[in-house]
Parts: C-alpha cells; sequence; structure tokens
C-alpha cells in the first residue's frame, strides 16, 4: 500500500473491448510501472477486459514496454489484436477489384 508521505500519480488505463471501451483512473505510487498499473486495473476492469499477459500497451497512442514508468496524468492503453490484418484485406480487396474490371490483363 502507498504511504501517506509517498509521492503518487493518477493515471488512466484504458482498454479497447468487443463491448465498448473500458477504463479505470488509478493512484499509483511515483516509481509504478506500466506492468504494476495493468496489475492495479485488471483488479478494477476485470480478467475478461484485456489479454493482460500479452497484450501490447502505449501510452496515447505510443507503443512502451511493460517496464516503462509512465508520468503523472498519462493514459495508458491496451491493445487488442484486430481481427484481421489491414493490409491483407486492402490487397485481397484490390486483386479481387483488378479481376473483375473488364479488359484488364494481368502483365
Amino acid at each position: 500500500m502507498v504511504g501517506a508521505d509517498s509521492v503518487i500519480k493518477c493515471c488512466r488505463v484504458v482498454c479497447d473491448t468487443p463491448a465498448g471501451v473500458r477504463e479505470c483512473l488509478l493512484r499509483l505510487p511515483a516509481e509504478a510501472t506500466i506492468a504494476a498499473a495493468l496489475e492495479a486495473a485488471r483488479g478494477e476492469l476485470g480478467e475478461a477486459a484485456a489479454n493482460w499477459q500479452s497484450a501490447a500497451v502505449g501510452i496515447f497512442g505510443r507503443v512502451h514496454g511493460r517496464e516503462h514508468v509512465p508520468a503523472d496524468g498519462d493514459r495508458i492503453e491496451v491493445y487488442r489484436a484486430l481481427p484481421v490484418d489491414p493490409r491483407s484485406s486492402r490487397r485481397a480487396r484490390a486483386a479481387q477489384s483488378s479481376m473483375a474490371r473488364p479488359g484488364r490483363s494481368r502483365g
């Protein structure tokens, strides 16, 4: 537990779930890492809210390791895997579109 004389920072943990965005506000010791913040958020948001062990995490859209020490006011984001790779999907659509056009030949 954090002592009364400890420096405390506030961080927000946000995770995107299939049911919508979930978040919690945490008060953490100044030296707390992203890993410590995730462990605290896991208790508040529940096991099913995110892949707590292996999901990519970041702060304001920039990916960071779990050993990173966030600053007061940082928004720690837990990213979920995309259901479909966007590049593969784009390539498949482009290939299908070029095949459907009359008079087009690959060569």
